[in-house]
């Protein structure tokens, strides 16, 4: 039997999930599918970010490197890069062109997760 995976969801532990949820919207251009309880599921195009809201957890600037969650492929990244970047997202490196054949950018969330943005080139 082949199996499949037909979808991903990246799933988050955030300190205040209104913030987190209002910066999704606003900043990175996502919108709600659902919420209930503490979580609240939010997307754009394919990608698809679950929010759970975790007060007492240590967040993730406190990680480090280990903040990294997800590389996302794109197309029109130059354009994605603007668009984040006139909405005040901090944006972690600009956009270049990588010797493995990406052309990439990364930003960081206002509860410190990383991602990655990249382009075939």
């Amino acid at each position: 039997m082949l199996t499949k995976i037909y979808r991903t969801r990246y799933v988050l532990a955030v300190q205040n999930l209104a913030l987190s949820v209002q910066y999704y919207q606003e900043k990175l251009g996502f919108t709600t599918d659902w919420t209930v309880g503490g979580w609240h599921q939010l997307s754009r195009d394919v990608c698809t970010v679950m929010l759970g809201e975790c007060t007492d957890d240590r967040s993730a600037f406190e990680l480090r490197n280990h903040s990294y969650f997800a590389y996302i492929d794109v197309e029109g990244i130059d354009a994605l890069f603007e668009e984040l970047q006139a909405r005040g997202v901090e944006m972690m490196s600009m956009p270049t062109s990588q010797p493995w054949g990406q052309r990439e950018f990364g930003i960081r969330t206002i509860d410190g997760h990383r991602v990655m943005f990249g382009e075939p080139l």
